[in-house]
């Protein structure tokens, strides 16, 4: 039987929290950082690791996302954004588009969006018949205990709003060129649907927060506050007993080096250790 993590509501989250600008820089500009290093842990090591962003429109996904990428080497990390499925899917079980996505060893894959929207969108819409969502979840838990028992580390994450705020969010998009690209009629029709929603996300929270993927809602209100929430429980997860020191360098690399650099003895010491 599946071990769920705390039980986790929307309600329980603290919207009321934010962050002064000046520490988001300092908080932002550190956590990039060990973002880059755990990248090349991962590289070096052979690990893998997926990054769910799951909230509500507008919640600032694709912003923490941006912010994520900025700190690493596109050729080893992919951002999946998930709509409906492809026709060609829909004649395949449903988790089948899910698995040319997901990560190498080495490599780090973002889903904005992801496979829970069997559970909520297809929920809410009744997209799919109630049996079958409701078999989503324990065809999720499986997928996921698949994924972290071949060694690949899972982060899940929720990112929560008011309505409110939301709406502050959409007239802003709609007043933006640049941002106007975001909006569509389906952002302002699913706000109907609020506790139809609601209800969603806390089974899903209840269903799928497991003790090997557990889900991280992540109040969202203020944007940056949210960012450096969202990042830092990825770094707190790919990074938990990885060793972040530059690797050792291989002795050919070494032999080469000395043979057409003038290198300080003390540095190829250290180049054949690990350097702090």
């Amino acid at each position: 039987m599946t071990k769920k993590s705390a039980k986790l509501k929307l309600k329980g989250v603290d919207l009321t929290k934010t962050i002064r600008r000046a520490d988001y820089d300092k908080k932002l500009a550190k956590l990039q950082h060990k973002v880059t290093l755990i990248q090349q842990a991962y590289l070096y090591e052979g690990r893998s690791a997926v990054i769910v962003f799951e909230g509500w429109d507008a919640a600032g996904k694709g912003g923490a996302i941006r912010r994520l990428s900025m700190a690493l080497d596109p050729r080893s990390f992919k951002v999946w954004p998930i709509g409906a499925p492809r026709p060609y899917y829909l004649d395949r079980h449903w988790l089948a588009r899910f698995w040319p996505m997901l990560p190498p060893r080495g490599a780090i894959s973002a889903f904005d969006r992801s496979w829970y929207g069997r559970v909520l969108v297809e929920r809410v819409e009744n997209l799919t018949p109630k049996r079958r969502w409701k078999e989503g979840y324990a065809e999720i838990n499986d997928f996921e205990r698949t994924l972290t028992d071949h060694g690949t580390r899972i982060v899940k994450l929720f990112l929560h709003l008011s309505p409110e705020e939301q709406l502050k969010r959409f007239e802003e998009r709609l007043t933006n060129p640049i941002k106007r690209w975001k909006l569509s009629y389906e952002d302002f029709r699913n706000r109907n649907k609020w506790d139809a929603y609601t209800k969603a996300i806390d089974e899903m929270f209840d269903r799928t927060s497991t003790k090997y993927a557990p889900w991280r809602p992540i109040p969202a209100e203020d944007k940056r506050y949210a960012r450096i929430e969202a990042i830092d429980a990825i770094v707190d997860t790919l990074g938990k007993g990885i060793d972040l020191k530059p690797p050792t360098l291989d002795e050919s690399v070494i032999d080469a080096a000395k043979e057409h650099l003038d290198l300080n003895p003390s540095l190829v010491q250290s180049l054949a250790g690990r350097t702090e």
